[in-house]
């Protein structure tokens, strides 16, 4: 029997309350028995300062390089700040990508996923956060693309997913992604 990938999975949000959060958990408990996605904490990553890259990064760092290191893949789970991804994911990709060249996000495979209220389902920020990742030779599921919008209606009460179309949608695209890996998991 094969284990399951381990998939580590990055929440661009730090609000308690956040729909990004939300869906991260309510994706683990409707992926496939061959993903096992596991949320990996950027909050309290300090800001990324190469004067920092020493031969004792920050302890932060370290862990969360090590996790990175050791997941079978990443999603990427984003709102949109002023069409672009808010600065804590982005620190989290530039700590993630070094040391230059040997970087724990290197050659990775991923997928993202932008959530938001509005209606283009966060849309600037996916394609911000797929341009960054293209640069460290990260293998991003192409399709299908994930902007979900509605994020304030798309749960119930118990944190699962209210909007059955969704659910579907968010079904086959777990499917897409354990595809993905299988084809170009390193």
């Amino acid at each position: 029997m094969t284990s399951a990938t381990s998939v580590a999975v990055l929440v661009g949000s730090l609000r308690a309350g956040s729909f990004n959060r939300q869906l991260a958990q309510a994706l683990a408990a409707i992926a496939p028995p061959s993903l096992k996605l596991e949320i990996v904490e950027i909050g309290d990553l300090p800001f990324y300062n190469q004067d920092l890259e020493t031969d004792s990064p920050p302890p932060a760092w370290t862990t969360f390089r090590q996790r990175l290191a050791s997941a079978g893949a990443v999603l990427f789970l984003t709102p949109e700040y002023n069409r672009s991804v808010p600065a804590v994911l982005k620190n989290a990709v530039d700590v993630g990508s070094r040391p230059y060249g040997r970087g724990a996000l290197n050659n990775k495979v991923a997928a993202v996923i932008s959530v938001s209220p509005g209606a283009i389902g966060g849309f600037g920020a996916n394609h911000h956060l797929r341009q960054s990742l293209a640069a460290l030779g990260v293998a991003v599921l192409p399709a299908p693309e994930a902007y979900i919008g509605g994020a304030d209606k798309l749960f119930a009460d118990d944190g699962s997913l209210a909007v059955p179309a969704t659910r579907e949608f968010l079904q086959k695209f777990l499917a897409a992604f354990e595809q993905w890996i299988a084809r170009h998991g390193r």
